[in-house]
């Protein structure tokens, strides 16, 4: 579930030379309760918040557009961008998300193995997770109440990458009125009996099933580094994955793959961007393409209209792309659809 990201922001982004000189200030609210101060420069910084919906503090990255500062009269449209497991906010560092001077991109915490949900069991070891709370109940209106934005929901669209596809897909699919578009890019987006390689995918991270393979493997890697202790029971996400007499009934109601009608009523536009891997079976490309390809054949069946990229090994999709689950993939995924975003927006 690693989402490798490996990119820099790209330089002078962050530069006052439209008016800004420090990050805009943010009053608490909905929840939210900011800690310490912001960090970063006037259009490209990160706050961290604490919630009652998940326990810890948590990182909130902003990206403004160039003109935010010298015209105060104009409002923006908000794409809300997810990041996948277990990364954080602050390494989401596309340049192309910095590239659009038409909207505002916010990019929430969804854990490192969160899960863009609100846990079954609250009562683990790591405390409450109400990821889907805290992210559609709080962090939005915040945004809205803080910013020039376009609240509503034509100006505003959610995508996300691996994890964060999961993320982008399942809120847009509970939560139609809020989203115009939603993306997925090497999503997780079919949790279905079909998929059970990326639903155990998900199981592994809960359990921490990398901290048994560390303490089995001695050398093999550093316990201290895993992103994913302490493991939890393997039913604290969704209850019990194992597809017998429907007890994994909760799986199904939260996989995308099975709600895509949710998309074509709720009149959301939808993307899909996939690699191959290669036909590398130990790249997460090579089994998330299989899901996207059961959610194009869901979309067919509903006759739904969709942009959807296969771009195979990467080879004719861009500099450094090669098919596998990576941010340089990513990176050309969000070159395609941040124009294709700012048109919806504006039209």
């Amino acid at each position: 579930m690693v989402a490798v990201v490996g990119l820099a922001a790209p330089a002078g982004v962050a530069g006052a030379a439209d008016g800004g000189t420090a990050p805009p200030p943010m009053k608490d609210g909905f929840g939210l309760t900011q800690v310490g101060t912001a960090q970063g420069g006037p259009t490209d910084f990160s706050i961290t918040v604490t919630t009652p919906e998940v326990s810890g503090s948590h990182h909130v990255k902003i990206i403004l557009p160039r003109g935010y500062y010298s015209d105060p009269a104009r409002r923006y449209p908000v794409l809300y961008f997810l990041h996948g497991s277990p990364d954080d906010p602050v390494q989401q560092n596309y340049p192309a998300l910095y590239a659009s001077d038409q909207m505002i991109t916010v990019i929430p915490d969804g854990g490192a193995r969160g899960w863009y949900a609100n846990w079954l069991n609250q009562n683990t070891a790591i405390g409450a997770q109400n990821w889907e709370n805290f992210h559609l109940k709080q962090v939005i209106p915040f945004i809205d109440a803080n910013l020039r934005t376009v609240a509503t929901k034509k100006a505003r669209a959610i995508a996300g990458v691996s994890m964060g596809g999961f993320g982008a897909f399942h809120y847009a699919q509970v939560r139609p009125d809020l989203f115009s578009q939603t993306a997925s890019l090497s999503g997780d987006i079919d949790l279905s009996a079909d998929s059970m390689d990326l639903r155990m995918a998900a199981v592994a991270t809960v359990i921490d099933a990398q901290g048994a393979v560390c303490a089995s493997a001695s050398g093999f890697c550093d316990p201290a580094a895993d992103p994913y202790k302490p493991g939890v029971d393997s039913d604290a996400l969704f209850g019990s994955p194992y597809p017998v007499f429907n007890v994994d009934w909760r799986w199904n109601e939260v996989d995308p793959s099975q709600h895509m009608d949710r998309l074509k009523n709720g009149g959301v536009g939808v993307s899909v961007y996939v690699g191959n891997g290669r036909g590398d079976v130990t790249d997460l490309e090579f089994w998330v393409e299989g899901a996207s390809k059961h959610v194009k054949d869901r979309m067919d069946a509903l006759g739904m209209s969709y942009h959807y990229v296969d771009y195979g090994d990467g080879a004719a999709w861009g500099t450094n792309c090669n098919g596998g689950h990576n941010g340089w993939c990513w990176e050309r995924d969000l070159q395609d659809l941040i124009p294709r975003l700012e048109r919806s927006f504006a039209s």
